[in-house]
């Protein structure tokens, strides 16, 4: 490849990466690491074919730059779980909001498809919840307990079991990114078709209602948490699919960093979700106006934390970086 065109290819890309070193208290770690790596490949390349050109001088100034920073930020522990939790996985979630997009959709189709397959057969159901446990709702209704499972057992015992089991569902639907991002999709699928076969079932039986306010008591935040995990499997299998200008490797452990991110970030949703579900669903003498809030205060914690507040965060780093390379171009004019 020539010079120049090496160049052209990377110029937006390495005014993105200048307005990083410049300012790095305005990136999270992760922002700066994924950059030096993006550099130090780039360098690598004008090594080895412009080895006396300034546009490797350049490149090599930038590494430098970054490694410091990261250095520094090796250091700098004391607040990280803070800004993990407000500004690093907030950016990731806005950088990978398409991926979110999508993995709500692949959840939204699903659950249409659970609909219309247990409109068309009402046995549906059997095949993705289990005979036993139908038989058993359909005998908590006879008894006039419907929802009745979720008071089966000792609340403490339920919160651990529900929370790790949600838990490992999250991971395996990040982890089955690893077969590229068809494998999240299929366990988004999979998911999604249960919901829908599960609310319809109730709605057969004339407790849509009823069903409603019991599931998505807890629900409301365990189904985002899976949408959420679901986004991160979708990045691990797309920085192998789509490496892009990357190496593939090198685009797949991007990929997986990134992934890894928010998958992480579900954790806290779903303890919250589990005990919830473990404490609260059960109580289904609770009038429907507390229940009711409460589905909607979750409605509320997850607009604002996977959709406003990553777009405020997305967009205060796209205006420091266009403030920076205009300080770059007033500083070479």
């Amino acid at each position: 490849m020539k010079e120049i065109i090496f160049i052209r290819k990377n110029i937006d890309k390495w005014q993105g990466i200048e307005a990083i070193a410049r300012d790095t208290s305005a990136y999270s770690p992760d922002d700066i690491a994924e950059a030096y790596t993006d550099v130090t490949a780039d360098l690598a390349f004008a090594y080895t074919y412009y080895p006396e050109s300034k546009i490797t001088l350049y490149l090599n100034n930038l590494a430098v730059m970054l490694h410091n920073a990261i250095y520094r930020n090796k250091r700098e522990k004391l607040s990280r779980f803070v800004s993990f939790w407000t500004e690093e996985l907030p950016q990731t979630m806005y950088a990978e909001r398409r991926l979110l997009l999508c993995s709500f959709l692949i959840m939204l189709l699903s659950a249409v498809i659970g609909i219309v397959s247990q409109f068309g057969d009402p046995e549906f159901c059997r095949s993705m919840l289990g005979d036993g446990y139908v038989d058993m709702t359909l005998e908590n209704i006879r008894k006039g307990n419907p929802m009745g499972v979720y008071g089966s057992g000792d609340e403490l015992t339920m919160f651990f079991g529900i929370t790790f089991n949600n838990v490992g569902v999250a991971f395996r639907v990040f982890a089955m990114g690893m077969l590229t991002s068809v494998g999240a999709g299929l366990m988004l699928l999979y998911n999604g078709v249960m919901i829908g076969c599960f609310e319809t079932f109730f709605w057969q039986h004339g407790l849509l209602w009823q069903s409603f306010l019991a599931v998505f008591l807890h629900g409301t935040l365990e189904l985002t948490a899976i949408t959420v995990a679901g986004a991160g499997g979708l990045a691990l299998g797309n920085g192998m699919i789509f490496p892009g200008t990357y190496p593939r490797m090198t685009a797949f452990r991007l990929g997986a960093k990134r992934g890894m991110k928010i998958a992480v970030g579900t954790v806290p949703v779903f303890i919250m979700a589990g005990f919830i579900e473990s404490f609260l669903t059960r109580h289904t003498e609770m009038g429907t106006l507390p229940r009711l809030t409460l589905i909607i205060v979750s409605l509320a914690f997850v607009v604002f934390y996977y959709i406003i507040l990553p777009r405020r965060r997305g967009k205060n780093v796209s205006r420091r970086m266009a403030d920076n390379k205009m300080v770059g171009l007033k500083t070479k004019l």
